[in-house]
């Protein structure tokens, strides 16, 4: 089930807080009847957007599949689409079958802003160097221990991490950054993204960013950037 979220609110479920998760499970009760449990490809926090989320949950519903989506999105709020929902295997999981995500954070660098998307994106009012933040952001390819790069609270064991392709481009004065990678530890792209501004504000230089990379120091690496511009983008399994 591929579903695309854009709410203030996380995706795990929480007793007496709106969630993502906990919507869905309620829809999928009042369509089914079932109690299910349903497991995400990751856990997005508040703020976070994701325009191509996968989920899954196990059914005994007799209901053709080509409508369980439209089921359920006529019982959650529009803040939440299901976008497709489909049969898998019966051991495939949402999370541990994963190969590849792609992660997009959107700044905005123009001088005022912007009222209508200010929840959907960063703010910077400084000019950026795009062309150093460009640079900097291919040492972030490749195999990596990327534990300058993670927030505390993660519980992966290893943080290491393999980046397959990271992007800067612009739309005007949008700054759109976007990595591809075999996971990713927690606030670990928010954070990428914030030492990327700290290079196009000339704090840090594109070359330094190996050296911060193989120190493994959190406090040389940028800040974490706020929730609202980060998106996941797409999650991709093996055929």
């Amino acid at each position: 089930m591929n579903t695309t979220e854009k709410i203030s609110t996380g995706w795990q479920k929480q007793q007496n807080k709106l969630n993502i998760q906990g919507e869905i499970e309620k829809a999928i009760q009042n369509i089914t009847g079932e109690e299910v449990e349903l497991y995400a490809s990751g856990r997005t926090d508040a703020g976070v957007h994701a325009l191509g989320q996968v989920a899954n949950f196990k059914t005994e519903t007799k209901m053709p599949i080509e409508k369980i989506a439209i089921a359920i999105n006529s019982q959650v709020k529009n803040s939440i689409r299901i976008i497709k929902a489909e049969e898998v295997e019966e051991n495939f999981h949402s999370r541990y079958n994963c190969k590849r995500k792609t992660y997009r954070y959107i700044i905005n660098n123009s001088a005022y802003g912007s009222a209508i998307y200010r929840s959907l994106e960063y703010h910077m009012p400084i000019k950026l160097d795009i062309a150093k933040m460009k640079q900097a952001i291919k040492y972030f390819e490749g195999e990596h221990d990327f534990k300058a790069f993670k927030s505390s609270g993660t519980s992966s064991k290893s943080s290491i991490r393999t980046i397959y392709k990271a992007t800067l481009k612009t739309e005007g004065d949008r700054i759109i950054i976007e990595l591809t990678g075999n996971g990713f530890l927690y606030n670990m792209v928010r954070i990428i993204s914030g030492t990327l501004v700290d290079v196009g504000l000339g704090k840090i230089k594109p070359e330094e960013i190996p050296n911060i990379i193989n120190m493994q120091d959190r406090t040389k690496a940028g800040k974490t950037l706020p929730p609202q511009g980060l998106y996941l983008v797409k999650v991709e399994y093996e055929k």
